[in-house]
């Protein structure tokens, strides 16, 4: 008679056989994807989970409604959102500037973090930036107290301390403002000047520097509010609100 393995080493099968411990496993069971207007409220409960700036649905609705190429989430074989990218191209691009993307808001529920998330949903977002709309550059926020978020970016994404814009939060912290260029980025910078030579990115901590090579601290990167929104965009992107509501 053909014995029937036993539930405990069926569950031994895939990813987890391999000797990756509990983490690995966790990770190898998160997929990183392009976001759909499905996600948005699970991105928004991750939003309220790990960050201090929070937005309106609408201002979710603004971004895959414009930019549908840019978000991303992390799922979990559950189908649960564990992080998302929100993302966005300027539009404020005047004749012969540099076409360029923002990062909007970056977040990973505490469960998932350490697993390399973050710098996932970040190269999947600038590779889009990229491949749909020929961005030249990204730009991004950080509060100038999160060490661990500035060493993630500096030392493993390949961003420059760009300036600081002074009282950029709602509680008037500074930030800094990030860039990176992602099409013959370094000869790039060098023509133009770096700013960042004067604003060296503070020294990490023991702590701090341990976990930044492997994911970062949530509530990285965030805009102070949708005060750039035009209304019009805003309209559009109530409308879809009210529509999901209705479904």
């Amino acid at each position: 008679l053909k014995s029937t393995p036993s539930r405990r080493a069926a569950t031994r099968s895939g990813p987890c056989s391999s000797g990756w411990g509990e983490r690995g496993c966790l990770a190898a069971m998160v997929s990183i994807r392009r976001a759909t207007v499905d996600d948005l409220f699970q991105m928004q409960h991750c939003n309220l989970s790990c960050l201090p700036e929070n937005y309106q649905m609408k201002y979710y609705f603004y971004h895959i409604l414009s930019w549908p190429q840019l978000l991303h989430v992390a799922e979990d074989h559950k189908g649960k959102i564990v992080g998302y990218v929100l993302a966005k191209m300027e539009d404020d691009v005047s004749e012969g500037s540099e076409q360029h993307g923002h990062i909007t808001s970056l977040a990973v529920l505490r469960s998932h973090r350490k697993l390399g998330l973050a710098t996932k949903l970040m190269t999947a977002a600038e590779r889009s930036m990229v491949e749909s709309f020929d961005a030249e550059y990204v730009s991004l926020h950080v509060r100038r107290s999160n060490r661990a978020a500035i060493g993630l970016y500096t030392r493993t994404l390949g961003f420059d301390i760009n300036d600081i814009e002074a009282k950029y939060y709602a509680d008037a912290e500074d930030a800094y403002d990030m860039r990176k260029y992602l099409k013959g980025g370094s000869a790039k910078k060098d023509a133009k000047g770096k700013k960042s030579d004067a604003l060296p990115a503070p020294a990490p901590s023991p702590a701090e520097a341990e976990a930044e090579g492997e994911d970062e601290l949530a509530g990285a990167v965030v805009e102070e509010d949708a005060r750039d929104v035009p209304a019009a965009a805003l309209n559009v992107a109530t409308n879809g609100v009210a529509r999901v509501a209705l479904n």
